[in-house]
């Protein structure tokens, strides 16, 4: 479990302070609405960039729960190098700083360093969303199925490039 603490903790440092020379060209417009409640519940990770933290888990999943001072729970689970191998959990924590930017998350996986969580597209059904960080070095494609449309995930990819994501280093996650 320190491990995985540990691993967690150098994931979220490298991300602050890794900064990729393009990231000023990212557009990080967030959704202009984002009621938390309909945002509850499970997501799978169709697709993602790589970052240490989650290197090789398939079977990738978010849950998201209220807790009682306002704030999320976040449960992130999957399995290691495969279905058959380690089952994987992390309990973080989530918040919306600020209550005029809706789209704009915290997250939390250790202590109190937060990292920036931003619905940068997001189905009005609440079906599916893309999620990004202020840098260019976070990117999730996220679906209430284990698996996306065609249609919906070319949506995403091509909002994705609009945005200025490369899109070629995504990692499409292998789910049940």
């Amino acid at each position: 479990m320190k491990t995985l603490y540990l691993s967690v903790f150098v994931g979220i440092i490298m991300g602050i302070s890794g900064c990729s020379p393009d990231s000023s060209k990212i557009d990080k417009t967030t959704v202009k609405e984002l009621d938390l409640n309909q945002y509850l519940g499970r997501w799978y990770e169709i697709a993602r960039f790589d970052h240490r933290f989650e290197r090789n888990l398939v079977g990738v999943t978010a849950n998201y729960s209220l807790k009682e001072d306002g704030s999320l729970k976040v449960v992130n689970a999957g399995y290691k190098h495969g279905f058959n191998g380690k089952y994987k959990e992390t309990i973080g924590k989530a918040k919306r700083p600020d209550a005029s930017k809706p789209g704009e998350l915290k997250v939390s996986f250790f202590l109190n360093f937060y990292s920036d969580y931003k619905v940068l597209e997001l189905d009005t059904n609440y079906q599916f969303a893309l999620v990004g960080s202020i840098k260019d070095n976070y990117l999730w494609i996220l679906s209430r199925t284990p698996q996306l449309s065609q249609e919906n995930l070319n949506f995403l990819l091509e909002k994705a490039k609009t945005r200025g994501y490369d899109v070629s280093k995504l990692i499409y996650v292998k789910q049940k």
